[in-house]
């Protein structure tokens, strides 16, 4: 028994290794200094360490203490500039605020391209503590507006009671850089119960999708954006 667990556990950090890894050379297609700048924020703890050891002594203790915080921001800067990087390689890609969504917290049911033109305009939706939240993305943002308002209509209908908040993802005036979706999704004010939401998702099952010029394959491949705000261990 104690031997399978070993294995199993050999296994884990084997797989998260190679996660690590995978995410690395990713990232690293856009932020070549990734490594050395993770590297060098974990050795500047150190030395910081290093140099309250030579103060009060004794040194090997503080460099002990000071080794898993060395590791904890290196891990930290590597997860904020891997997905940084994740981003780049993916914005403005038909579909990219999918994979965005894709990263929320447990409290949100993500319905990716409920919505599409023929000219590759998606819109997303997320059904949370704030109602309903349509996300609109494509090249013009008037047209984009057009197909958020004709979703807000169609859902409406379904739920006349609960609020409906459009989002429109871009660079422009008004619009929410990919980089901040989820940040914006999780700050906005929370205006039905959980119980209320459970209702709210089986409601939205009978309303379907337009699938007209549903874009396909936003992602490049091998980009993919790191959950929970980094490639470490945990979700």
């Amino acid at each position: 028994m104690a031997r399978n667990d070993g294995q199993q556990d050999s296994a884990e950090k084997k797989g998260r290794l190679a996660q690590v890894k995978q995410t690395y050379q990713m990232a690293k297609r856009s932020d070549r200094w990734i490594g050395w700048i993770s590297l060098g924020y974990m050795l500047g703890v150190l030395a910081v360490a290093a140099g309250v050891g030579l103060l009060l002594q004794p040194i090997w203790l503080w460099l002990i203490i000071g080794l898993p915080m060395a590791m904890l921001v290196g891990a930290i800067i590597f997860g904020r500039r891997a997905e940084r990087a994740a981003y780049s390689q993916i914005e403005g890609q038909p579909g990219a605020a999918a994979a965005a969504l894709n990263t929320l917290r447990k409290g949100w049911d993500v319905s990716p391209m409920i919505g599409a033109n023929r000219y590759q305009d998606v819109v997303h939706r997320a059904v949370g503590r704030p109602g309903i939240v349509l996300i609109g993305e494509g090249e013009v943002p008037n047209r984009v507006g057009n197909l958020l308002a004709q979703e807000k209509k169609r859902h409406a209908r379904v739920a006349p009671e609960t609020p409906v908040v459009e989002i429109l993802v871009g660079r422009g005036e008004g619009q929410v850089p990919l980089p901040r979706l989820t940040r914006k999704l999780n700050k906005l004010p929370k205006n039905i119960r959980p119980a209320e939401v459970t209702e709210l998702r089986q409601r939205l099952r009978a309303l379907g999708t337009q699938p007209v010029g549903i874009p396909k394959g936003p992602l490049p491949k091998g980009a993919k954006l790191p959950k929970g705000g980094g490639p470490m261990p945990g979700r």
